[in-house]
C-alpha cells in the first residue's frame, strides 16, 4: 500500500512558546505547508500529564494556537486544531496501551528524565504518552513528523506501535511507518543565561528565554543581559568550541537568517560583544517583531482563535474517523 504524504506535529500549551520552539519547529512547519497535507495540533490531553489549572490550560490553549497563527501558519493551507476536541486520538492511544510493551516504555529516556526520582509519583500518563503520541500521528495516518532531537525515540515507539498492530491484526501496511522530516541544519536554542541548557519554558528565570509573544523592547533588553565570555567572535566554527554561550548567540543570530553559522561569522566574526549583541537584537527584533504583534491582534479576539480551533478538530475527524472504524473492525469490535 502507498500512502499519501501526510505531515503531523504537535506541541504542548504550556506556557509561552519560545524562540526555541520557533527555530526548532514552528519555522520549519510554515515551510512545509505548501508541500502536501499538514496538520497541526495544540496537544492539551498531553499537557495534562502534569496537573494544569482548567483556566489556564483554556487561555494557553487559544494562545497557543493564536502563536502559531502569528508565525505563519495558514488556516487555509493547514489544519489546525487542538487535541482534545478530537476523541479519535485518545480511543486510539487506548489500543494502542494494549499493543506497546512494558519493556519499550520502560527505554523512553524522556520519562525517566521528567519523573526524575519520584517516579512512583510520577502519573500512569506521563508513562504512557508515547503511545498516546503515537496516536496522534497514526490517527491520519501521519506518513512524515518534523520532530526534534527529544522526540526522535518517541518516534521509533510509534514504528514499532504501527508494525506490531499491522503484525497482530494480520494487516500489512495499514499504519505506514512514519519517518522523520528533517528541514537543514537542526537548530538547537540554549538558554541566555547558560549555554549549557536547553532554552526552555519552564526554567525559573525569564530572562533565560525569549518568549514569540515579547515586545521588542523586552527582546532587546534579554539580548542585552545574555551570559556572554570575554573573548571576541571568533571568524570560524571551530572557534566556537568550549564557548557554549558564544555559540549559542551565533547559531541564533544565524539561524534568524537562514543562514549556517559559517555564514553568520563571516559577517560578525571578530566583533565585540556590545557591537554583536546590537546586531542580533536588531536581527531579532526585526524578525519576531511582527509575530508578537500579529499574536496581540489575534487574542484581540480570542473567539476567533476558538473558532479556528474548532474548525480545525472537524477537518481532521474527516481523515480520522474511517481510520478507526478500520482499526475497530481490525480489532474485532462491534459497530
Amino acid at each position: 500500500m502507498t500512502h499519501q504524504k501526510r505531515i503531523f506535529s504537535g506541541i504542548q500549551p504550556t506556557g509561552q512558546l519560545t524562540l526555541g520552539n520557533y527555530l526548532g519547529a514552528i519555522r520549519n512547519w510554515v515551510k512545509l505547508q505548501d508541500d502536501c497535507e499538514t496538520l497541526y495540533c495544540v496537544v492539551d490531553q498531553h499537557a495534562v500529564t502534569v496537573y494544569q489549572d482548567p483556566q489556564n490550560l483554556r487561555q494557553s490553549t487559544l494562545e497557543v494556537g493564536a502563536c502559531l497563527m502569528a508565525c505563519g501558519l495558514s488556516v487555509e493551507n493547514n489544519i489546525l486544531f487542538n487535541q482534545s476536541r478530537n476523541p479519535d486520538q485518545a480511543e486510539l492511544g487506548w489500543y494502542f496501551n494494549c499493543v506497546a510493551r512494558m519493556g519499550w516504555l520502560n527505554r523512553m529516556t524522556q520519562f525517566k528524565e521528567k519523573a526524575g526520582k519520584n517516579r512512583e509519583n510520577a502519573s500512569t500518563g506521563l508513562f504512557t504518552y508515547p503511545n498516546l503520541m503515537s496516536a496522534d500521528i497514526l490517527a491520519y495516518k501521519a506518513t512524515h513528523v518534523p520532530v526534534g532531537e527529544d522526540q526522535k525515540q518517541h518516534l521509533e515507539l510509534c514504528r514499532d506501535i504501527a508494525q506490531k498492530f499491522n503484525n497482530d491484526y494480520d494487516c500489512d501496511d495499514f499504519f505506514p511507518l512514519a519517518e522523520p522530516q528533517i528541514l537543514g541544519d537542526a537548530t538547537r536554542v540554549m538558554s541566555l543565561r547558560d549555554g549549557t541548557k536547553k532554552m526552555s519554558k519552564s526554567d525559573p528565570s525569564p530572562a533565560s528565554r525569549i518568549h514569540l509573544t515579547d515586545t521588542v523592547d523586552d527582546i532587546a533588553k534579554k539580548i542585552r543581559k545574555a551570559t556572554t565570555d570575554s573573548d571576541v567572535l571568533p571568524t570560524t566554527p571551530d572557534g566556537l568550541q568550549g564557548r557554549p554561550e558564544a555559540k549559542n548567540l551565533v547559531t541564533i543570530y544565524s539561524a534568524l537568517q537562514d543562514q549556517s553559522i559559517e555564514q553568520g561569522l563571516q559577517t560578525v566574526g571578530g566583533m565585540g560583544w556590545g557591537d554583536f549583541k546590537r546586531e542580533l537584537a536588531d536581527v531579532a527584533t526585526a524578525h519576531l517583531g511582527g509575530i508578537s504583534a500579529e499574536f496581540n491582534r489575534l487574542m484581540d479576539d480570542p473567539s476567533y482563535v476558538d473558532t479556528v480551533l474548532k474548525s480545525g478538530a472537524e477537518k481532521a475527524k474527516i481523515i480520522s474517523q474511517p481510520i478507526l472504524k478500520q482499526v475497530r473492525e481490525h480489532m474485532g469490535f462491534l459497530q
